[in-house]
């Protein structure tokens, strides 16, 4: 089973910044990484007048595209898809990191920065650590900086190594 791991934390707290040095460790490790980013403002992928744009204001309900590197599915949905129905789809990586989908049941990691002026989520029963710029946010949990993914990449080196086959 590919070890899932979400990192919540309020809006502007440095989730995705903390995961692009996150993906870099892990990626310069050997771990094949997948990431699943939780919008709830909705987004769009496509850009107008280009082929697979113009397929789906023909109508399609799923529009693929493929080349020899990389490929894409956009598929209308009706509903906001459930983690695991997106985890299910994922394959060929050693470890998968999700941005947001605070309230599903994945090893959580809050992502905290004091100076933002937010207030931590507050669910310190929930997390598996706390990456912040302050060490007195739930003592109990390990801590670890924002400024350098090693420390936790090394925390979570083991955890991925014993979910691998």
């Amino acid at each position: 089973m590919i070890p899932v791991i979400s990192f919540i934390g309020r809006s502007g707290v440095g989730k995705t910044t903390y995961l692009e040095k996150l993906i870099a460790e892990l990626k310069s490790r050997g771990f094949r990484v997948g990431v699943i980013k939780h919008d709830i403002h909705g987004f769009e992928m496509d850009h107008p007048g280009k082929d697979t744009w113009r397929h789906a204001q023909a109508g399609a309900d799923v529009v693929c595209i493929s080349s020899r590197d990389k490929f894409a599915l956009i598929k209308k949905t009706q509903r906001d898809m459930p983690l695991e129905e997106i985890i299910a789809r994922v394959d060929d990586v050693d470890i998968i990191l999700v941005e947001g989908y605070k309230n599903h049941s994945a090893l959580r990691v809050e992502i905290f920065r004091q100076s933002s002026g937010r207030e931590p989520l507050d669910r310190p029963g929930d997390l598996l650590a706390v990456i912040a710029d302050t060490s007195m946010l739930y003592p109990d949990l390990p801590h670890f900086g924002l400024d350098d993914a090693v420390p936790f990449a090394n925390f979570l080196e083991p955890f991925i190594r014993d979910q691998q086959p």
